[in-house]
């Protein structure tokens, strides 16, 4: 027992809550075959068995269960001691973990990161960009963009902008396509059965039919990447037309009806209540708010269509 560290109880801890060898290494920055010797070190040490390998995963044991409160007490001793420590920060410098969705973080962030770095350039920003939530109680990440409002835990929280999702594409297929009177008018790119469940897939699993469907995938970046090359029309939030060379389309009234049906697109920066006021956490928070909300302000301008040249002009 001389030889457990802190690193062991992590290790134990990221187990128990994800129930894998790889996602658990994906938590610590490990492979898997770390994470499995560091397990068996682990349960030898201790001289218990902690986990059933399954082919459904790791299953913890009954012992393990048993060690979990007091796991989690040593992870909140661990976080009281990191952030007792951070409070003594003065200058505006370090790193700063920050997670966004992955289709936002390759649009947005790199222009903005160009005036943070401008601004402060004794930071250094880590971003993190994958779908997973990660949780910023844990220590996870400092600061989170995220689409869905924290309801959970001791967050601060700011909605920094709230735009809507529009039908956009190259503005040479946007003009060939006049005003579309319905979905079977235009070629469509949308989310596969994967994401099928989220609002813009079930709009077109209800509107357009499957031969007019040109593209399907998980990823935002590439959906807009191909509407950009004239492959068709995509649903994405209005911001993306400053990231991408893609205009609105002009929809006919009954579709246009359908589309505002679906709910609006909100983007919220979030932290962690105890780390809000660190220099480095804060400097970044300022920043990202002030950037974000001079590209909400030019969000009216994106969300207007084109004219449609090829309607009859009114005498």
């Amino acid at each position: 027992m001389a030889g457990l560290r802190w690193d062991d109880v992590q290790l134990f801890l990221a187990l128990v809550r994800d129930g894998s060898l790889a996602r658990a290494g994906e938590r610590l920055g490990l492979d898997a075959s770390t994470v499995s010797r560091r397990l068996a070190a682990l349960e030898r040490r201790l001289a218990v068995r902690l986990f059933d390998r399954t082919r459904d995963g790791m299953l913890a044991t009954e012992a393990a269960e048993g060690l979990v409160a007091s796991a989690e007490t040593m992870e909140g001793g661990a976080l009281g001691f990191a952030r007792g420590a951070e409070g003594f920060e003065r200058a505006v410098e370090g790193r700063v973990r920050l997670t966004a969705p992955p289709g936002f973080a390759d649009a947005f962030l790199p222009r903005v990161l160009v005036g943070l770095a401008e601004r402060h350039p004794r930071l250094l920003v880590e971003v993190d960009a994958r779908i997973a939530v990660v949780d910023l109680s844990r220590r996870e990440a400092d600061l989170a963009l995220r689409t869905i409002r924290p309801q959970a835990g001791d967050l601060v929280q700011k909605r920094i902008f709230v735009t809507r999702t529009i039908p956009v594409g190259a503005p040479s297929y946007v003009a060939s396509l006049g005003t579309v009177a319905d979905a079977e008018g235009a070629r469509w790119i949308g989310y596969g059965e994967e994401l099928g469940s989220i609002p813009q897939a079930r709009w077109m699993s209800t509107h357009v039919p499957r031969e007019r469907r040109a593209l399907l995938t998980s990823s935002l970046t590439l959906q807009l990447a191909a509407a950009e090359a004239g492959l068709g029309l995509v649903l994405a939030p209005a911001p993306y037309t400053r990231a991408f060379d893609v205009v609105p389309a002009r929809m006919g009234r009954r579709l246009a009806a359908s589309l505002a049906a679906l709910p609006e697109d909100e983007l919220f920066l979030v932290g962690h209540r105890a780390q809000r006021d660190v220099p480095r956490v804060a400097a970044v928070w300022r920043y990202l708010d002030e950037a974000f909300a001079e590209m909400a302000a030019e969000l009216s301008r994106a969300q207007r269509p084109p004219p449609d040249r090829r309607a009859p002009r009114s005498r």
